[in-house]
């Protein structure tokens, strides 16, 4: 049991490392990108935008199919869809094609979120769930820490299609995990194609309507983001009334779990504010090369990745509230030390900076998705998971968006003002974090 657990878990790290590879990846070679296709950094922001937007729509579906389908199923063809579609970025002679490649992308990042995560607690004791979790914070961390410094290395030597050709080698890893997996657990339930056109539409032209408010003509955004309010208001009541619904309104009733979800949307809005407005910040407003850029990113990640397992194993004697309170401060006083960087930094300014941010968010990390997942019912695993990834991909789509806004807006200081969003996020995330002390 012990050695099948191990190779199951292999697989599952292995396609939630691929998807933050996939996304740490892209950010240090927007810039090139634009280059390459001669736009602008505000649209070809939306490489990073039709991932996470793709995803955060693909959640809720594709949570419900996971417990009618089996969650084993559906991570092994969310992993295939995503390596196909790596491929298909990486042959994308056009922009607007590569983004269609990446909503696909997306699609399958969604699935592997979704399922893995809930897999973890299906394969691990209760008492063994955190121990998991910090693995999952590692798979995702490390990845964002190698990311910067691979697309540097990568864009040296030669052009960015070869940052998603890295993915192709890892589909063969889909044949292992459905043997070493355990048997699926499934719930009959009809497919909600009512819903998921009404989840679809509220999230997506939200995030499009937030993301072109600063691009074109503004009324045809702010109609996006009128009409994705009333497409919201309809998918709750339409959910409402549902028997099986994609949200989770049992597990909502759970204070820990509602605040737990809140202080993630935040923490990964301000995570994503940042990481994909440094490199411009570094390459364009410092003149830095993309090697360096790489290299000046990674502390944040690696420092994420070095203090997930220690967050792991102060869960089960702090209450996470207060795990995660400080470690969202760390973030945002890391995230305002940034926006005072001095004129001329040295390496060093920078580094230190963001390495305070990654302490910061490691220390967050796996104590809100320990309280997430074990809230609930071990029955409700697979919704407790599929929020656990929409509220991580809700915050990277928002956060996203508001790259694409705040570039629009605000010219040269774009990447700056993106930074001070990011804090005031963070800020938000620790609020809500302690609340949960009083529930």
């Amino acid at each position: 049991m012990a050695s099948q657990r191990r190779r199951a878990m292999l697989c599952i790290l292995l396609g939630l490392g691929l998807s933050s590879l996939g996304s740490a990846i892209v950010n240090i070679a927007l810039p090139s990108m634009s280059r390459s296709f001669a736009s602008s950094g505000a649209t070809t922001v939306w490489v990073v935008n039709a991932y996470q937007l793709s995803a955060t729509v693909c959640l809720l579906p594709v949570a419900s199919l996971a417990e009618s389908l089996g969650l084993k199923r559906v991570y092994a063809s969310s992993l295939a869809i995503f390596v196909l579609a790596s491929l298909g970025c990486a042959f994308a002679p056009t922009l607007p094609m590569l983004v269609s490649a990446r909503l696909i992308q997306g699609a399958g990042a969604a699935g592997i979120s979704v399922a893995g995560i809930a897999l973890v607690r299906a394969i691990y004791p209760q008492r063994m769930v955190s121990k998991g979790l910090a693995l999952v914070a590692l798979a995702v961390a490390i990845p964002g820490a190698l990311g910067p410094t691979i697309a540097a290395t990568i864009l040296v030597v030669a052009k960015w299609p070869w940052l998603f050709l890295v993915n192709a080698p890892f589909g063969l890893a889909v044949p292992l995990f459905v043997a070493a997996a355990p048997p699926d657990v499934r719930v009959a339930r009809p497919l909600d194609l009512t819903g998921i056109a009404l989840s679809a539409l509220a999230f997506g032209l939200f995030v499009a309507g937030i993301g072109t408010l600063g691009i074109g003509d503004g009324r045809i955004a702010t109609g996006e983001i009128v009409v994705s309010f009333f497409c919201f208001s309809l998918f709750v009541r339409q959910q409402l009334q549902h028997p099986f619904p994609m949200l989770p309104f049992d597990l909502f009733r759970i204070p820990l779990f509602a605040l737990s979800v809140w202080t993630s949307v935040c923490s990964y809005a301000a995570q994503i504010l940042a990481y994909v407005s440094l490199p411009f910040l570094f390459e364009t407003g410092m003149h830095l090369s993309a090697v360096e850029t790489g290299l000046l990113v990674t502390p944040w990640p690696l420092m994420t990745a070095v203090t997930a397992p220690i967050a792991g194993r102060l869960t089960s004697r702090y209450p996470a509230s207060v795990l995660c309170s400080i470690g969202l401060m760390f973030l945002s006083a890391g995230l305002l030390l940034m926006v005072f960087l001095p004129t001329t930094p040295s390496k060093w300014d920078v580094v230190w900076r963001l390495a305070l941010c990654g302490i910061g968010f490691g220390l967050f990390q796996t104590p809100n998705n320990t309280a997430m997942m074990t809230a609930g019912p071990i029955g409700r695993s697979g919704a407790a998971s599929g929020m656990n990834a929409a509220a991580r991909y809700v915050g990277w789509s928002l956060g996203s968006a508001l790259v694409s806004l705040i570039f629009g807006l605000g010219g040269d200081h774009g990447a700056v003002f993106c930074l001070a969003a990011g804090m005031a996020f963070a800020l938000m995330g620790s609020a809500t974090s302690s609340a949960r002390r009083f529930r």
